[in-house]
Protein backbone atom coordinates (compact mmCIF):
# COMPACT_ATOMS: atom_id res chain seq x y z
CA UNK A 1 0.00 0.00 0.00
CA UNK A 2 1.74 3.60 -1.04
CA UNK A 3 2.40 5.80 1.74
CA UNK A 4 0.42 8.46 2.56
CA UNK A 5 2.40 11.19 3.16
CA UNK A 6 5.79 10.46 0.77
CA UNK A 7 6.29 12.76 -1.84
CA UNK A 8 10.02 11.53 -2.65
CA UNK A 9 12.38 13.05 -5.07
CA UNK A 10 15.53 11.16 -6.58
CA UNK A 11 18.22 11.52 -9.00
CA UNK A 12 21.77 9.78 -9.99
CA UNK A 13 24.74 11.68 -10.44
CA UNK A 14 27.86 10.60 -12.53
CA UNK A 15 31.49 12.47 -11.46
CA UNK A 16 34.04 12.63 -14.04
CA UNK A 17 36.58 11.72 -10.93
CA UNK A 18 36.42 9.82 -7.61
CA UNK A 19 35.03 12.19 -5.35
CA UNK A 20 37.66 12.76 -2.72
CA UNK A 21 39.56 14.89 -5.84
CA UNK A 22 36.72 16.69 -6.53
CA UNK A 23 36.58 20.49 -4.76
CA UNK A 24 33.39 21.91 -3.36
CA UNK A 25 32.55 24.96 -5.87
CA UNK A 26 32.77 28.12 -3.47
CA UNK A 27 29.23 29.31 -4.38
CA UNK A 28 27.97 26.23 -3.01
CA UNK A 29 29.76 25.96 0.13
CA UNK A 30 28.43 29.87 0.54
CA UNK A 31 25.15 28.86 1.21
CA UNK A 32 25.68 27.56 4.06
CA UNK A 33 26.64 30.63 5.98
CA UNK A 34 24.92 32.14 8.20
CA UNK A 35 22.99 35.16 6.86
CA UNK A 36 22.99 33.74 3.52
CA UNK A 37 20.48 34.50 0.76
CA UNK A 38 19.35 30.97 -0.35
CA UNK A 39 16.93 29.63 -2.74
CA UNK A 40 14.49 27.83 -0.23
CA UNK A 41 14.03 28.33 4.05
CA UNK A 42 12.68 26.19 6.82
CA UNK A 43 10.30 26.51 9.20
CA UNK A 44 8.52 25.14 12.43
CA UNK A 45 5.89 23.67 10.45
CA UNK A 46 8.55 22.15 7.33
CA UNK A 47 10.07 20.43 10.78
CA UNK A 48 6.49 19.43 12.09
CA UNK A 49 5.50 17.66 9.04
CA UNK A 50 8.66 16.04 8.36
CA UNK A 51 8.38 14.10 11.93
CA UNK A 52 4.47 13.10 10.87
CA UNK A 53 5.71 11.71 7.45
CA UNK A 54 8.18 9.72 9.54
CA UNK A 55 5.96 8.86 12.35
CA UNK A 56 3.57 6.98 10.19
CA UNK A 57 4.70 3.71 10.08
CA UNK A 58 5.20 4.27 13.88
CA UNK A 59 9.15 5.41 13.92
CA UNK A 60 9.60 7.91 16.86
CA UNK A 61 11.52 10.51 15.06
CA UNK A 62 13.09 12.33 18.54
CA UNK A 63 16.49 12.55 20.01
CA UNK A 64 19.38 10.66 18.24
CA UNK A 65 16.65 9.27 15.95
CA UNK A 66 15.54 12.66 14.83
CA UNK A 67 15.73 13.52 10.95
CA UNK A 68 18.51 14.30 9.50
CA UNK A 69 17.45 17.90 8.53
CA UNK A 70 17.74 18.75 12.27
CA UNK A 71 20.42 18.10 12.78
CA UNK A 72 21.73 19.99 10.30
CA UNK A 73 20.20 22.81 11.30
CA UNK A 74 21.55 22.15 15.12
CA UNK A 75 25.39 22.15 13.40
CA UNK A 76 24.61 25.31 11.49
CA UNK A 77 23.48 27.26 14.78
CA UNK A 78 26.58 26.32 16.58
CA UNK A 79 28.84 26.99 13.74
CA UNK A 80 29.72 23.85 13.19
CA UNK A 81 27.98 22.96 9.83
CA UNK A 82 29.91 20.23 8.54
CA UNK A 83 31.88 20.49 5.27
CA UNK A 84 32.95 17.11 3.70
CA UNK A 85 32.86 16.70 -0.32
CA UNK A 86 31.36 18.34 -3.60
CA UNK A 87 28.82 15.95 -3.09
CA UNK A 88 27.93 15.71 0.51
CA UNK A 89 28.02 19.37 0.89
CA UNK A 90 25.68 20.21 -1.85
CA UNK A 91 23.11 17.52 -0.26
CA UNK A 92 23.50 19.50 3.08
CA UNK A 93 22.84 22.22 1.76
CA UNK A 94 19.93 21.89 0.28
CA UNK A 95 18.90 19.86 3.15
CA UNK A 96 19.49 22.75 5.70
CA UNK A 97 17.79 25.48 3.49
CA UNK A 98 14.67 22.99 2.09
CA UNK A 99 14.31 21.76 6.00
CA UNK A 100 13.62 18.18 4.12
CA UNK A 101 16.36 15.10 5.04
CA UNK A 102 18.18 14.24 1.82
CA UNK A 103 19.91 10.36 1.37
CA UNK A 104 22.74 10.23 -0.68
CA UNK A 105 24.28 6.97 -1.23
CA UNK A 106 26.77 5.43 -3.45
CA UNK A 107 25.36 3.76 -6.45
CA UNK A 108 28.13 0.46 -6.96
CA UNK A 109 27.98 0.31 -3.40
CA UNK A 110 23.86 -1.13 -3.87
CA UNK A 111 22.82 -4.51 -4.57
CA UNK A 112 20.20 -5.69 -6.68
CA UNK A 113 16.79 -4.26 -7.39
CA UNK A 114 15.41 -0.64 -5.11
CA UNK A 115 12.68 0.33 -3.43
CA UNK A 116 10.96 2.51 -0.60
CA UNK A 117 9.24 0.68 2.56
CA UNK A 118 8.52 0.78 5.66
CA UNK A 119 11.54 -1.01 7.79
CA UNK A 120 9.51 -3.89 9.55
CA UNK A 121 9.74 -4.06 13.21
CA UNK A 122 13.51 -5.68 14.37
CA UNK A 123 14.96 -3.90 11.64
CA UNK A 124 18.79 -2.38 12.84
CA UNK A 125 21.97 -1.48 10.69
CA UNK A 126 24.71 0.18 11.39
CA UNK A 127 25.20 3.66 10.60
CA UNK A 128 28.64 5.04 11.10
CA UNK A 129 32.50 3.36 10.94
CA UNK A 130 32.92 2.31 14.68
CA UNK A 131 29.41 0.28 14.08
CA UNK A 132 27.04 1.76 15.85
CA UNK A 133 23.37 0.89 14.67
CA UNK A 134 20.12 2.25 15.00
CA UNK A 135 16.62 1.03 15.19
CA UNK A 136 14.73 1.44 12.08
CA UNK A 137 11.79 -0.21 13.19
CA UNK A 138 8.81 1.35 11.62
CA UNK A 139 11.09 4.12 9.69
CA UNK A 140 10.20 4.88 5.63
CA UNK A 141 13.82 3.55 4.02
CA UNK A 142 15.47 3.15 0.95
CA UNK A 143 16.39 -0.92 0.41
CA UNK A 144 18.28 -2.63 -1.73
CA UNK A 145 18.85 -6.51 -1.58
CA UNK A 146 21.18 -6.79 1.39
CA UNK A 147 18.41 -4.26 3.74
CA UNK A 148 18.14 -0.55 4.50
CA UNK A 149 20.11 2.01 2.36
CA UNK A 150 19.33 5.72 2.37
CA UNK A 151 16.67 7.05 5.38
CA UNK A 152 15.68 10.59 6.35
CA UNK A 153 17.84 9.59 10.09
CA UNK A 154 21.36 8.30 9.15
CA UNK A 155 22.16 6.76 6.04
CA UNK A 156 23.53 3.00 6.40
CA UNK A 157 27.16 2.83 6.38
CA UNK A 158 27.91 0.19 3.84
CA UNK A 159 26.31 2.32 0.93
CA UNK A 160 27.71 5.60 1.72
CA UNK A 161 29.98 7.49 -0.51
CA UNK A 162 33.58 8.08 0.23
CA UNK A 163 36.65 9.01 -1.49
CA UNK A 164 36.68 6.73 -4.46
CA UNK A 165 32.76 7.13 -5.27
CA UNK A 166 32.35 8.02 -8.86
CA UNK A 167 28.05 7.83 -8.84
CA UNK A 168 25.62 8.76 -6.07
CA UNK A 169 21.83 8.54 -5.52
CA UNK A 170 20.54 11.44 -4.22
CA UNK A 171 16.70 10.81 -2.44
CA UNK A 172 14.80 13.60 -0.95
CA UNK A 173 12.55 12.13 1.79
CA UNK A 174 9.49 15.10 1.36
CA UNK A 175 5.61 15.11 2.01
CA UNK A 176 2.22 15.90 0.41
CA UNK A 177 1.42 18.33 3.51
CA UNK A 178 3.94 20.54 2.19
CA UNK A 179 2.34 20.75 -1.75
CA UNK A 180 5.40 21.51 -4.24
CA UNK A 181 8.50 21.80 -1.54
CA UNK A 182 9.71 17.93 -2.70
CA UNK A 183 9.44 19.21 -6.12
CA UNK A 184 11.30 22.77 -5.53
CA UNK A 185 14.10 20.90 -3.40
CA UNK A 186 14.62 18.80 -6.31
CA UNK A 187 15.27 21.54 -9.09
CA UNK A 188 17.45 23.07 -6.62
CA UNK A 189 19.72 20.76 -5.64
CA UNK A 190 19.80 19.12 -9.04
CA UNK A 191 20.99 23.00 -10.41
CA UNK A 192 23.58 23.26 -7.11
CA UNK A 193 24.97 19.66 -8.26
CA UNK A 194 25.23 20.40 -11.60
CA UNK A 195 27.72 23.41 -10.99
CA UNK A 196 30.27 20.46 -9.70
CA UNK A 197 33.03 20.17 -12.69
CA UNK A 198 32.73 17.28 -14.33
CA UNK A 199 29.08 16.00 -13.36
CA UNK A 200 26.07 14.51 -15.18
CA UNK A 201 22.96 13.91 -13.70
CA UNK A 202 20.44 11.09 -14.47
CA UNK A 203 16.69 10.95 -13.62
CA UNK A 204 15.05 7.90 -11.53
CA UNK A 205 12.53 6.64 -10.15
CA UNK A 206 11.86 4.57 -7.04
CA UNK A 207 8.65 2.28 -6.44
CA UNK A 208 7.45 0.45 -3.49
CA UNK A 209 5.03 -0.55 -1.15
CA UNK A 210 5.77 2.62 1.54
Amino acid sequence: MPHPLLDSGAFVTRLAQPLGELATPRELAALAEPGTDAAMTSSDTVRAEIRRLLRHGGFKPAGRSKPASEYLHAAATEGQFPRINAAVDACNVVSLCSGLPISLVDVDRLVGELAIAIAPAGTSYAFNPSGQTIDASGLVCLFDREGPSGTPVKDAQRTKTHAGTRATLAIVWGTRALPGRTARTVAWYRELVARIPGATLEPVELHGSA
